[in-house]
């Protein structure tokens, strides 16, 4: 069995190691240290997360800096705020040793001046996200200009944020000759380009398979109706009264409410993303790490910073847009040799993306039912038994005993269980007596916002500057639909399509007549099977485009609230031609 001591790690990191505990290094340590000590090479290493990557660059990169110079020498590029300073924490451990190392976090949502004061002061090492370090270099306020080793951390999660143009611009400022060390969990298309662009015959490095799920994290879904996901929610959790997890959403929005949802109702929940500031995210943080919240509700973004090994359950509460984003969620749990379950809660029209994502992962999900209220009120039960079976008597009662005793004379030993029980059960029991049942299956025709309803079609596009969230939130603030009533939005190039409920027909074909948008006549037509189809209200001839048959589409996340403002063209530009789906 391989040990930190035989990867070539000199002696002061090696008391950091064991100050720190590891007792082994992992596979992706004990294949990258050595080779990154030995030599100066360009590296591509894959591996999930939760491996030890950090370690895997962090010791070789302080063990080749020269601690005596005040000139940068290393930048670490990582996608987001959290994961800078996690990366930033964890390398001032490893190199605690070592005298006069200096380490600076560079990152948004801080004082940009306190932060260049810090790199003024002569840093070793910049941890980094993209868009602060550009703003500093474009400042004139970071030189790295002599840097000998650049990390491009989490590679795929910076791409798929849309930082290539930024870190185009950051390395065009660095050496060509110095060593790029790429780290990503997954291998998507646009990392094997900037691999090319920026990496001379880099070494490759694949722990596992590429983009394949952990294998010590089982996967299942659940099959319920859009409307319905929330209570699927709740009940997964009260299945699993020992669950620490993470639920993850789309968007902010969905996000935010969903943690409130579950704050209301009663349980240890928060919520993070890009809205807080960084101090409520390091509350949050500190909150969930002991564990005073138990359900951490985050969007993909704000949870690449989450480093926690105990966390029993991923919940994803809706499928992410990229299906490589399941392999990032799944592998939050399951971490540091421990077991976790990814569950996944879809909805009809999103079943068949679990095939979709069973060929990347390369993974089977076992499809389960949600417990029923009974089978959460027993769960209950003999969660409470064991808890009290395993509770460590604190002797400072007995003083009170005898009055307990007292108290308690008239009742045998099955009463008092009984009593004791019932204040677990009836409270579950009081809650779930009339509850439905939640699951369906893939060919159920029930109402609500996955029943086939009214399709339309409607002369806006991604040239329009639409994508499906943003015309889904405008079609909805304009006809002042609820969450639900608007679904299955489809945007191509020139014209999309969106379904609503029969009810709404009308009011639909009323919305659009003679409706203008910038001084242009808007045509909304009844559509038959994803085509346009005659009975325009719109007042206006529709535009001639060929149309694609449709597709069935995937559910979107569902935005709350109505508003009355006048609709605005939305800024957030679709993908040419591509068909953006929900």
């Amino acid at each position: 069995m391989p040990t930190f001591q035989s990867l070539g790690l000199e002696e002061n990191f090696l008391r950091a190691i064991s100050d720190l505990g590891f007792e082994a290094p992992s596979e992706v340590q004990e294949k990258t240290i050595p080779l990154l000590l030995e030599k100066e090479t360009d590296l591509v290493s894959l591996a999930q997360t939760g491996t030890g990557k950090t370690a895997a660059f962090g010791f070789p990169m302080l063990q080749k800096i020269t601690a005596e110079s005040r000139t940068t020498q290393g930048l670490i590029l990582s996608p987001t705020r959290e994961l800078c300073l996690q990366i930033t924490n964890e390398l001032k451990a490893y190199g605690k040793y070592v005298d006069g190392l200096n380490i600076v976090a560079i990152y948004g949502g801080a004082s940009i001046t306190d932060q260049a004061k810090k790199i003024k002061k002569g840093a070793q090492i910049i941890v980094a996200t993209p868009g602060r370090m550009k703003d500093m270099i474009g400042r004139r306020m970071i030189d790295i200009s002599k840097i000998e080793y650049c990390v491009l951390d989490e590679a795929d999660e910076m791409l798929n944020m849309g930082f290539y143009e930024d870190i185009t611009e950051i390395l065009s400022h660095s050496p060509e000759d110095k060593s790029t060390w790429l780290f990503s969990a997954t291998m998507p298309k646009e990392v094997a380009t900037i691999a090319r662009k920026f990496m001379h015959t880099p070494v490759e490095i694949s722990i596992g398979t590429k983009n394949v799920g952990a294998e010590n994290v089982s996967h299942e879904y659940y099959l319920v109706n859009a409307r319905d996901r929330y209570k699927a929610l709740k009940r997964l959790a009260d299945a699993n009264p020992e669950i620490f997890s993470v639920v993850f959403c789309r968007t902010k929005r969905d996000t935010q409410k969903v943690a409130e949802q579950l704050i209301e109702d009663g349980y240890n929940a928060g919520a993070i993303h890009g809205d807080l500031s960084q101090n409520q995210r390091d509350m949050v943080m500190k909150s969930f790490r002991t564990r005073q919240i138990q359900m951490l509700v985050a969007t993909d973004v704000a949870a690449r910073g989450i480093d926690v090994d105990d966390i029993t359950h991923v919940i994803n509460y809706q499928l992410p847009d990229e299906i490589e984003t399941y392999t990032h969620r799944s592998g939050r749990t399951g971490r540091a040799g421990k077991s976790g379950v990814s569950m996944v809660i879809v909805s009809k029209s999103e079943h068949r993306k679990i095939k979709t994502i069973e060929k990347i992962i390369q993974k089977k999900f076992v499809q389960k039912e949600i417990p029923s209220g009974m089978e959460i009120c027993e769960h209950q039960l003999f969660h409470l038994a064991t808890k009290i079976k395993d509770t460590e008597v604190n002797h400072e009662i007995d003083m009170y005993l005898d009055g307990i005793n007292e108290i308690l004379t008239d009742f045998s030993k099955e009463e008092l269980i009984k009593k004791v029980f019932s204040v677990e059960f009836s409270r579950f029991y009081n809650y779930y007596k009339n509850a439905k049942d939640l699951n369906v299956t893939a060919g159920d025709t029930s109402t609500g916002s996955d029943a086939p309803g009214v399709r339309f079609f409607i002369n806006l596009g991604a040239r329009d500057d639409f994508n499906w969230m943003t015309l889904k939130d405008f079609l909805r603030d304009l006809m002042q639909l609820g969450k639900d009533d608007l679904y299955k939005v489809d945007v191509m190039d020139s014209f999309s399509f969106f379904n609503v409920e029969e009810k709404h027909k009308e009011l639909v074909l009323d919305v659009f007549n003679s409706f203008k948008l910038n001084g242009r006549r808007i045509t909304v037509e009844i559509s038959k099977d994803g085509r346009r189809k005659g009975g325009s209200r719109s007042g206006g001839k529709g535009r001639k485009d060929g149309h694609k048959k449709g597709r069935k589409s995937d559910d979107r996340p569902k935005f709350k609230g109505k508003s009355r403002r006048k609709p605005q063209r939305p800024n957030d530009r679709g993908t040419g031609g591509k068909r953006r789906r929900r």
